[in-house]
């Protein structure tokens, strides 16, 4: 019986010693390439046809949908780098998504907010949990890409 293509058969890398401290330039340019989704959406928002608006609005909700819920899945993959789990840490990751999700099914004009305001929940949350496993320094991006995607999901509801 041959292995399953989807189940890895060599067992995998093994995890670093220590994550990254900082950002390093790929970090950071994946980083600013995942705000042109936030960037964009916010300035068609403004400049669409009003047949058009509510699948822009959709896409960008759909989109900060998913970063909330990437942002959540970071606690858990601190969580897992480590022996004693802090149940709060797995709490935030699935609350977020979940939080997320509802977002994302309501109307723009107050999923969006909703969105925003996980967007910078979020940010406030790492700016707790970042020191504790070394990562202060990935801070200043996150407040900067938090800012921007906030920002966004503020002027789109505007527009809705």
């Amino acid at each position: 019986m041959s292995a399953s293509p989807l189940l890895p058969v060599d067992p995998p890398p093994s995890l670093p010693a220590r994550l990254p401290a900082a950002p390093d330039e790929l970090a950071l340019r994946l980083g600013y390439a995942g705000l042109l989704p936030f960037g964009l959406g916010a300035l068609l928002s403004m400049v669409v046809r009003a047949d058009v608006q509510p699948y822009v609005l959709l896409s960008l909700a759909v989109y900060a949908g998913l970063i909330v819920s990437f942002l959540g899945g970071i606690h858990w993959a601190l969580a897992m780098l480590v022996l004693a789990v802090p149940h709060r840490r797995l709490w935030t990751g699935v609350t977020l998504s979940l939080l997320a999700w509802v977002s994302v099914v309501m109307p723009p004009a107050s999923g969006l907010v909703i969105q925003a305001v996980l967007l910078i929940a979020c940010y406030l949350i790492d700016r707790r949990v970042y020191p504790a496993a070394g990562l202060s320094k990935w801070l200043t991006l996150r407040f900067r890409l938090t800012a921007v995607a906030a920002l966004s999901c503020f002027l789109a509801a505007a527009q809705a």
